[in-house]
């Protein structure tokens, strides 16, 4: 990877509405060699998406967020990427990662209530072969998320007292 597509993932990362002309102005490039870089990026899989962080709670949609640990008997041949892959295609699944420790793999999913996120394990994750446990823990607040503080600052309400 060149040093242009390292800054312009660090700048896109942080922003991904910034525009080519932007980009372009802030690395001192053409416009042109900007967009070929990030087609580039996202054609061989560099970049796989772009994605807006959303406050929910300021919303009327309720939704319960959990993560979930599991512990998985890894497979011959594949080890944990044929599970993974079956894990990862369920539509509930919002990201599947494989952790080192105590569990295995870490999962966050999104449902419509404690009973959607409870089915998903009982149902669907459990009785998955290599799966020889799970432990859920569900999100109660998030304060920040991908960089992003989710909270409206407070405000210091201290009176000042001054002899």
């Amino acid at each position: 990877m060149n040093e242009l597509n390292e800054k312009i993932l660090a700048i896109i990362e942080k922003n991904s509405k910034i525009s080519i002309r932007d980009l372009a102005t802030i690395l001192a490039e053409t416009e042109e060699n900007v967009a070929k870089a990030i087609f580039d990026m996202e054609k061989d899989g560099t970049i796989c998406g772009y994605h807006t962080i959303i406050n929910w709670e300021n919303t009327t949609r309720e939704t319960v967020d959990a993560l979930i640990e599991v512990c998985v008997t890894p497979q011959r041949e594949s080890g944990f990427n044929r599970l993974a892959e079956r894990i990862y295609n369920f539509p509930e699944v919002e990201s599947l990662y494989l952790m080192s420790g105590t569990y295995d793999f870490c999962i966050l999913i999104e449902g419509k209530s404690l009973m959607e996120v409870s089915r998903f394990v009982s149902e669907k994750l459990a009785p998955l072969d290599s799966v020889t446990s799970t432990a859920t823990h569900f999100m109660l607040k998030k304060y920040k998320e991908h960089g992003t503080v989710m909270v409206k600052k407070s405000r210091d309400e201290r009176q000042l007292i001054t002899p």
